[in-house]
């Protein structure tokens, strides 16, 4: 898997967005502007969707629509045991049994081998039953010679605890190896070490005797091959499903079906043959476990913008399912998390209640999944309880509790350090997807491909796999970005010096996370507008912060006011020094051009509104600044009613809405659900930040909501319980955030809504372990570890 790089500025990781900038507005640019903006129709024409990338995409699309599976060697092998009824002798499926002998490996093997070549325990177990099916009905007895032969010469492998195997390997392959002996199979290997392995089988059941829970009766079901007649089957047949089926599984169905008649069962198996023909896969059915999760890997890698109807038409036929309580996803912990989290994200009304069956640790560890420990159901399970829209949701609080400790248990195994899935693990802890930066993680996915891949393949054998042409997509799509990429944050340099911004002594220097923030957030080919308006607000409200804090002086601070405030008229109004000039040219061209470029998308003048904008916040800033000065000490109420003005989110996000391709009505501006998403996202920034900066503040003098909450409790409340109060707050404004924008009745278009929780998602990056923002570069670092 190569590495994705991309060119970026000392200090900072690198960083993707995606060709190209929208040509609205460029009539009144300036020269430099200007410049940037053919360079820009340049790299258009070089990104233009090239063959090869139209034939990764059709690929993938037909994937989409029409989950490949494939065969599985040992599942087949099973299905071709099954006799006809009343006629022991002839098989039911002759057809299963013609494909065994037609696909022999040449060197003995059925299965499909690892890639590095090692033999792995799963062809080792289909090529022990493929010589079970023929010996079953005596034919290819060649075929047979050389299975055993295969096994004889890495029979080593399946003794190696160190080599991971299918699950309830150590009881299904002694067991194999006991009926072949029964069968009177000439097995070419040592009697120690078969009496070894067998030892091995019998040590395994004893130990799991001891534990009459529910999920190892399932367990023990569900490797019913390798029990035999050890296994009540009347108990077992207790798992099987409306379709027939025990666990989905066509191995274990069919061995049910030898041993106990079912016409359900046998109804699963003809209708399965029906469905694949000669050779059925290892889980069925798996369609919807599979669309889901090759959405989930499109979104994981940024390129499901390309497939947006195909996505819709999953994730309606998956809810339409999830409605009926279809057991594909209902009855698989993991799909059912992930069916959950991919469908609430996407503004599906789905309830938690659904999930209640996994409420606490004693129901998961009932099931199937939780008698395993299976590490993707922990996963699934723990990513789906972030995704929580309200105060007190109980489920999913309890899910996210009892999954954390137990993938927290996990990441101190030794054994579990050495496995590819330990990263994924880490960083879904140490990085709730509320906390994470889009494009980073997106880079971070395709070059972690072959580590979360294995995640989603099923817990029994390898049955689905995403395949390379979704890496091959995202790298292509990832590297055609760069260009855009140097050329933007080119552009912003050139405006930082034309606007003298870079002169200003007093002014931190943050223009590429600045640009790091909205590049990493807003990605999409066409919202490069977005991105610069994002980026050009967020340094002008770094200056103007510094401004205020220690750049300026009272009169200073006036004067800029006094300039905002007559705008147009501004000329009237004497400029009272330097700085003053240099900080209100920046911001009234800017907001100008800007202006303009918004208000021809929009078909309305949107000027007046972005001036309005930043006077707001310059009047807040103000507020602040006189508090501090004259040592007055507000309620949290009073702080928190002018902090989310003044935390300076409003003219980086609102003036954002105007780029995103949708009608901003001047009516949805003023509604009061617009309000309440940026006092919302406001709200969580600022108290992100109050948690983070409480030390260095108070020993500037200042105050925030941490030290004023511990003021106004008259001493009763310590600093960390302060800190714990007020996270309590950041999660209620979170949720309550997400619930809005995920929710379809709505006067903000849902892209405009998006913007809003780009910037929670930056704000709990930045703050929610240090102040990011004021040291930027190790918490990048850590995101893409």
């Amino acid at each position: 898997m190569p590495t994705v790089t991309a060119a970026a500025p000392a200090g900072c990781s690198p960083c993707v967005v995606t060709p190209a900038r929208s040509s609205r507005g460029r009539a009144s640019l300036s020269g430099v502007a200007r410049a940037y903006a053919e360079r820009r129709l340049v790299a258009e024409n070089i990104s233009l969707p090239n063959k090869h990338k139209e034939e990764l995409e059709t690929g993938i699309r037909s994937q989409l629509r029409r989950p490949q599976l494939p065969p599985s060697s040992y599942d087949t092998a099973w299905v071709s045991m099954v006799p006809m009824r009343g006629s022991h002798q002839t098989p039911c499926f002759p057809q299963c049994v013609e494909w065994i002998l037609q696909n022999q490996q040449d060197d003995g093997s059925w299965g499909v081998n690892q890639s590095d070549s090692s033999v792995s325990k799963d062809v080792l177990l289909s090529t022990l039953a493929c010589v079970l099916a023929l010996k079953r009905w005596n034919v290819g007895r060649e075929n047979m010679w050389r299975g055993l032969h295969f096994i004889e010469r890495n029979f080593s492998v399946a003794m190696d605890e160190q080599v991971t195997g299918p699950i309830g390997f150590n009881i299904t392959f002694p067991g194999l190896l006991s009926l072949a002996i029964d069968m009177g199979l000439e097995i070419p290997i040592r009697q120690t070490d078969v009496c070894g392995i067998l030892h091995l089988r019998e040590m395994e059941l004893k130990r799991q005797a001891v534990d009459s829970s529910s999920g190892r009766k399932a367990y023990m079901a569900c490797i019913a091959e390798g029990l035999g007649n050890m296994l009540d089957w009347d108990e077992a047949m207790k798992f099987q499903r409306k379709n027939g089926s025990l666990f989905s599984s066509p191995s274990t169905t069919a061995v049910a079906l030898i041993h106990k008649y079912n016409d359900q069962a046998l109804q699963y198996l003809n209708l399965l043959v029906s469905e694949f023909g000669s050779a059925v896969p290892a889980m069925y059915p798996l369609k919807i476990h599979c669309q889901l999760s090759m959405v989930d890997a499109l979104e994981k890698m940024g390129i499901s913008q390309h497939f947006v109807s195909d996505i819709e038409s999953i994730l309606d036929m998956a809810y339409s399912c999830w409605l009926q309580k279809d057991e594909e996803i209902m009855m698989d912990i993991a799909t059912c998390a992930m069916a959950f989290r991919l469908l609430r994200m996407n503004g599906y009304n789905v309830s938690s209640d659904e999930l209640s069956h996994v409420a606490g640790p004693s129901n998961f560890h009932d099931s199937l999944q939780g008698y395993l420990n299976d590490t993707k159901s922990l996963l699934e399970l723990y990513k789906a309880s972030k995704v929580s829209l309200s105060e007190n949701d109980l489920i999913l609080d309890g899910i996210g509790s009892w999954s954390g400790n137990l993938l927290k248990d996990k990441l101190c195994s030794s054994r579990v350090q050495k496995d590819l899935i330990f990263g994924e693990m880490e960083y879904a802890v140490k990085f709730p997807f509320y906390a994470t930066l889009e494009r980073l993680e997106h880079k971070r996915n395709i070059e972690h491909f072959d580590a979360w891949v294995p995640l989603m393949l099923t817990t029994k054998s390898l049955s689905f796999r995403i395949n390379q042409e979704f890496v091959a997509l995202a790298v292509e799509d990832f590297s055609s970005s760069q260009y855009v990429y140097q050329d933007e944050l080119q552009h912003l340099d050139s405006w930082v010096k034309e606007n003298k911004l870079d002169q200003l002594q007093f002014a931190r220097q943050k223009l590429t996370y600045c640009y790091l923030s909205a590049a990493a957030t807003i990605f999409s080919s066409e919202l490069s507008d977005a991105r610069i308006s994002w980026a050009k607000n967020g340094v002008l409200t770094t200056v103007v912060d510094d401004f205020f804090d220690v750049g300026g002086s009272k009169e200073e601070l006036e004067s800029l006011i006094a300039l905002v405030e007559k705008w147009h008229a501004h000329h009237a109004v004497e400029f009272y020094s330097e700085q003053v000039k240099i900080v209100f040219s920046a911001i009234y061209t800017t907001v100008n051009h800007l202006g303009a470029m918004a208000s021809a998308a929009q078909g309305r003048d949107v000027t007046n509104h972005l001036v309005e904008i930043w006077l707001d916040l310059l009047r807040s800033m103000m507020v602040e600044t006189e508090w501090q000065r004259s040592q007055y000490v507000p309620t949290v109420e009073e702080y928190m009613t002018n902090a989310v003005v003044s935390f300076a989110l409003g003219p980086i996000v609102l003036p954002a809405l105007y780029f995103v391709g949708q009608e901003v009505l001047e009516q949805a501006v003023k509604d009061e659900e617009y309000d309440k998403l940026f006092r919302l996202m406001s709200t969580s920034g600022r108290l992100l930040n109050d948690c983070q900066s409480f030390k260095r503040e108070g020993n500037q003098g200042k105050l925030n909501s941490v030290s004023l909450l511990v003021l106004h409790s008259g001493g009763s409340m310590s600093i960390e319980a302060a800190k714990k109060a007020m996270q309590k707050s950041i999660d209620v404004s979170r949720r309550e955030l997400l619930r809005l924008v995920l929710r379809k009745e709505s006067p903000v278009p849902r892209p405009c809504k998006e913007l809003f929780w780009k910037m929670c998602k930056i704000v709990h990056l930045f703050y929610s372990q240090t102040d990011g923002f004021s040291s930027p570069k190790e918490m990048i670092q850590q995101q893409q570890a």
